[in-house]
């Protein structure tokens, strides 16, 4: 367990919680959650929030405010990937400096701990930098996701305010071309090489996909020696162009049941760090060796739609999570008294077998809802591609 005192603690912002407190900091640069003990220690008071017993973090319903919020500040991209789950195109919308502005400044108000600028090719957006400053000024932690195509060195050098950029870069021997559509690599390496010149930590994000995951070994091993610090693995989502092709680019049952070990192996022999996001969570969940307790501890989550995470649209709309772009899953700016957002809250505790008595549940969270509606037409219903799914589905007794 990781153990601060409260003088080596450089706070940016604290917001209570019911089971303590969520602190931004600057130093260690994190977001922690602490107990209600630690909270009165760097001055936050709960007051009725704290009445009863503190439950776990991962416990709560949804937290007093987001995270994290994903802001896509244009729909513009003129890179035509096959399987963008945005559909941003070159003429794509994009909202003005000053539009985006008022929506950081609302999120601020929300108490939003950190913003991960997107798009579109969010750096082909000419304010990015006065954005991510102002970010900065609210108190919010900015990073962008990138293809690299809007970087130069100059570009790069505007972008210092950011905390991160996380540049994509979905594989080599050929991976990049089969996930995307065109060749793409050399752009992004050209761009994480200005944005570690202009001093910009570098992580990158690799789609996971049939065609990229045998190449996922070679892929960690060249992005590492590019100077990377992270690598986020992202599982394909069925959404916007990426509908249209992904039943055959999704991973099979059999990548699917060989990931936990490659993880494992990932994260032994390389230096940079390995993530996954929360749409992963019941490929490794459903893996025998790993133990829920483990999970809570290390505070690894499935889906935080709703409950962490805002999506902002570049259209002014908002969602659970990005990849959530059917009507009923989409709404007004807002964080309660939100049924679209109430929906991805209320699951984990409403979903139906095999989820209702799944031992991992509450860790798993039931799954992806944008995988689940595609597939099986219900965005409410188990993640179908688990492996705990299947298996209970395979093993049901059929009619008569």
């Amino acid at each position: 367990m990781l153990r601060f005192s409260t003088t080596s603690l450089r706070v940016r912002r604290a917001r209570a919680e019911r089971f303590g407190a969520l602190v931004s900091t600057e130093e260690p640069a994190a977001t922690l959650c602490v107990d209600r003990r630690m909270a009165q220690r760097i001055g936050v008071e709960g007051g009725a929030l704290w009445d009863g017993e503190a439950p776990s973090p991962l416990a709560v319903r949804a937290l007093e405010g987001p995270v994290e919020v994903h802001v896509a500040v244009t729909d513009r991209c003129p890179a035509g990937c096959s399987g963008c789950y945005a559909d941003a195109r070159p003429d794509g919308f994009e909202p003005t400096f000053e539009e985006l502005a008022a929506r950081l400044r609302t999120l601020a108000d929300m108490g939003t701990m950190s913003i991960a600028f997107g798009g579109g090719e969010a750096t082909l957006h000419r304010d990015l930098p006065r954005l991510a400053e102002l970010a900065r000024s609210l108190g919010m932690v900015p990073s962008v996701t990138t293809s690299g195509l809007g970087i130069d060195a100059a570009r790069a050098r505007a972008l210092r305010a950011m905390a991160q950029v996380n540049v994509s870069h979905d594989g080599v021997a050929g991976a990049y071309h089969a996930v995307r559509g065109y060749e793409g690599g050399r752009v992004a390496e050209r761009a994480i090489a200005h944005l570690l010149e202009a001093g910009i930590p570098v992580g990158v994000n690799t789609v996971l996909t049939r065609q990229s995951f045998d190449a996922l070994e070679e892929t960690a091993r060249h992005v590492e020696a590019l100077g990377a610090c992270e690598l986020q693995l992202v599982r394909l989502k069925p959404a916007g162009r990426g509908r249209l092709e992904y039943l055959d680019r999704r991973l099979d049952p059999t990548r699917v049941a060989a990931l936990p070990e490659l993880l494992r192996r990932l994260s032994r022999e390389r230096a940079l760090g390995v993530r996954i996001d929360c749409a992963m969570v019941p490929f490794i969940a459903a893996d025998p060796d790993v133990r829920l307790e483990d999970l809570l501890r290390f505070g690894v989550s499935g889906c935080e739609a709703g409950r962490s995470l805002l999506a902002l649209h570049a259209d002014g709309t908002t969602s659970g999570c990005s990849f959530a772009r059917t009507p009923e899953m989409r709404g007004a700016m807002g964080w309660n008294d939100r049924a679209a957002l109430d929906r991805f809250r209320d699951y984990p505790a409403r979903a139906p077998e095999p989820c209702a008595s799944c031992p991992v549940r509450p860790a798993c969270r039931g799954g992806c809802r944008v995988v689940a509606e595609f597939v099986s037409g219900d965005a409410w219903q188990p993640d179908p591609e688990c492996p705990r799914v299947r298996a209970a589905r395979c093993s049901a007794p059929g009619p008569g």
